[in-house]
């Protein structure tokens, strides 16, 4: 098979994957509204390209995090890869360092970190989920920084999971329950059952011994889940900051006021997701509050958005939109599932590509060069933040006035 694009690669993945693992990997919340938007965000917005522009040298080159990037993105966090490869996390991770770029390592991953570590020197991120128990939290937190992770992730969209309807249609479960329906699909996938089912579910180990939990996926996926700190607050990035040295995003912003708040709880950064569209059906796309909350980005923030990027060109509009980069989910996943490390590199070097060539495009030789002069949208040229944005924004600021050094209580 011929892959040309992203979607040779997701068609592959499909083919490839049982449907319970192709539904966890693909499926979003409820009636996948929020799924939708996300792609239909990106095909709304037009490209208005310079021309007779000497683009015979063009450079991808950015930082993000205060770290060399060859290009404007991270492979993102994503949960359970050991569905669709052995070594799922390990592989992602090579296949980043040798596309030049940081990879993030989900809490909720099948490879230990200090594996992950001993895999690759590249730029690696941890996403943190906190539980009840906040030492695990700060056990994870304790075993990045010994292992180099360079920038943490707080994930904050997920205080409960979000209806997945596909979750019943194909009857996925952790544990898996051997039902005749699971028995079939995994029996027509004989390829994935030789490659990866024959291994059994795989576990959450990153998670398990941070909490001191044995084998068995029932108990992590309960402490992944169930026992979520439905108590976190704003208050609380001053906990983290105790136990962290390095950089902090906020990960799941989805307002604008939302952004202003971690802004001035002093994070380092933010990523603008609605977690795939995983999460709240309904949500608005992140580029729909990009251009609005890069208007009220202090010096030296940085913003990075995820949700529905298949394309090079989808990277380049986030950056003219005041992205300082991209976080990938699903795109390398359509490759580690069709191909393991060599997928999810053939991904990365495509989306490289169709980034390079739509810089030179649009007449642009640089990163920076990306502006919002670059776009348009069928309304016309995008306005600035409007006068109730800024309301919003200066509201929340003034609502949450309180000391930034004010210390939550840390539950046992």
């Amino acid at each position: 098979m011929v892959f040309s694009n992203v979607a040779d690669y997701r068609v592959a993945a499909r083919r490839y994957l049982p449907d319970f693992a192709w539904s966890y990997l693909e499926g979003g919340a409820e009636d996948a509204i929020t799924m939708r938007r996300n792609r239909a965000a990106y095909e709304s917005i037009a490209f208005a390209p310079k021309v007779l522009v000497d683009v015979s040298t063009a450079s991808t080159h950015t930082t993000l995090a205060g770290c060399e990037a060859a290009w404007p993105a991270v492979v993102g966090p994503t949960g359970l890869n050991g569905l669709y490869c052995r070594g799922a996390e390990e592989a992602l991770a090579r296949a980043a360092h040798a596309a030049g770029l940081p990879f993030a390592l989900s809490t909720a991953s099948t490879s230990l970190l200090e594996d992950v570590r001993a895999a690759t020197d590249g730029d690696l991120w941890l996403q943190l989920y906190v539980q009840q128990d906040r030492r695990i939290a700060e056990d994870l937190m304790a075993r990045a920084q010994a292992a180099r992770f360079s920038t943490l992730l707080l994930t904050v969209d997920t205080p409960v999971t979000g209806q997945r309807d596909h979750y019943a249609r194909t009857g996925f479960t952790l544990p898996l329950r051997r039902t005749p329906r699971l028995l079939w699909d995994i029996a027509t996938h004989p390829r994935w059952l030789a490659k990866v089912g024959v291994h059994g579910v795989p576990q959450l180990v990153n998670l398990a011994r941070s909490a001191r939990l044995g084998p068995g996926i029932e108990a992590q996926a309960a402490a992944l889940g169930r026992q979520m700190d439905t108590t976190l607050d704003w208050r609380d990035i001053a906990w983290l900051r105790k136990h962290w040295p390095g950089k902090i995003f906020i990960k799941g912003i989805q307002t604008v006021a939302d952004a202003a708040l971690a802004f001035r709880h002093e994070a380092d950064g933010v990523v603008l997701s609605n977690h795939g569209g995983r999460q709240l059906d309904g949500a608005q796309s992140p580029v729909d509050i990009l251009a609005h909350t890069a208007a009220i980005a202090p010096r030296g923030a940085e913003i990075l958005v995820d949700g529905g990027i298949r394309r090079g060109s989808d990277i380049a509009k986030a950056v003219a939109l005041g992205a300082k980069g991209v976080l990938l989910g699903r795109a390398p996943l359509y490759g580690l599932a069709a191909r393991g490390q060599d997928g999810a590199r053939g991904v990365l070097a495509l989306l490289h590509k169709e980034l390079d060539i739509c810089m030179r495009l649009l007449g642009c030789t640089s990163v920076d060069a990306l502006g919002a002069d670059c776009l348009t949208t069928h309304g016309g040229a995008f306005a600035p933040l409007s006068p109730h944005l800024q309301h919003v924004a200066q509201a929340a600021l003034a609502t949450h006035a309180a000391p930034l050094n004010a210390s939550a209580t840390t539950p046992a």
